[in-house]
């Protein structure tokens, strides 16, 4: 991997997870600890990072002023627009699972005059969002937090799943693509991506068009169990009806 690339990866890692350490990215990248730290010092200089003893953290949190909102990444009115639709999809008393980030953040908002829901989600504003309606029933998933998309992760939370069974899956992405499926900037939510999917009848991708072919470090695949896209109208026609064409219905928010 050149060092251009290996460094778009520690920022994309470092936007989904709030923070890296040396020793994790080292052994993940296969490279030594100098070269870890000089990448970190370059994306630092960039003022796209700070480092601190061991690690980093990604700059944009210090920039989120509003503790239950996830810090914006472009494409505000697309997610809007997005989340909007993706809220005509729930009904009093369905049962579902709520991903984290900012799109399926717009699509709650839209979800205030919802009661009797029983609500599974890894995002902690979901669950004081939608929680604070008293006939809501709200499980939240464990884990290890991270604070760009105010959720909690890993392999800790899996046993949540066990035995649940929800109509509707309004699932998140860092990118996805016809070949390589659902991919994330890292592996931490994988496993628990993975369990959210198996536990679902209905599968809802919340994607905007820069999102599509794009592909990240990690691969879920699961191209075969998503059943909806809600997306927007900078999807081009031709790439939607591959998409139509492997049984995923596309819709342009």
């Amino acid at each position: 991997m050149f060092q251009d690339q290996r460094r778009e990866k520690i920022l994309q890692l470092l936007q989904e997870n709030g923070s890296c350490r040396v020793q994790e990215l080292k052994e993940l990248f296969k490279v030594s600890e100098p070269t870890i730290r000089g990448d970190l010092e370059s994306l630092e200089r960039n003022g796209l990072i700070t480092r601190q003893h061991g690690g980093a953290f990604i700059n944009t949190l210090a920039a989120a002023n509003l503790p239950l909102t996830p810090p914006r990444r472009g494409h505000e009115e697309e997610k809007a627009r997005i989340g909007r639709k993706a809220a005509e999809f729930v009904g009093n008393g369905d049962n579902i699972i709520l991903d984290s980030g900012t799109t399926v953040t717009e699509m709650v908002k839209h979800l205030g005059d919802r009661t009797n829901l029983n609500i599974v989600t890894n995002a902690l504003n979901i669950a004081l969002y939608l929680g604070m309606e008293p006939s809501n029933r709200v499980l939240v998933v464990g884990g290890e937090f991270k604070p760009p998309t105010l959720s909690l992760t890993g392999e800790k939370g899996l046993m949540l799943f066990e035995n649940l069974y929800v109509e509707k899956l309004f699932l998140a992405t860092g990118g996805f693509s016809l070949d390589a499926g659902l991919t994330y900037p890292s592996f931490s939510d994988i496993a628990l991506k993975r369990a959210m999917i198996a536990s679902a009848k209905t599968v809802y991708l919340l994607a905007d068009s820069s999102k599509l072919e794009r592909v990240l470090f990690a691969s879920l695949g699961c191209v075969d169990k998503i059943k909806y896209l809600l997306t927007d109208s900078g999807i081009d026609s031709e790439y939607a009806k591959r998409l139509r064409n492997a049984g995923i219905n596309v819709i342009i928010c």
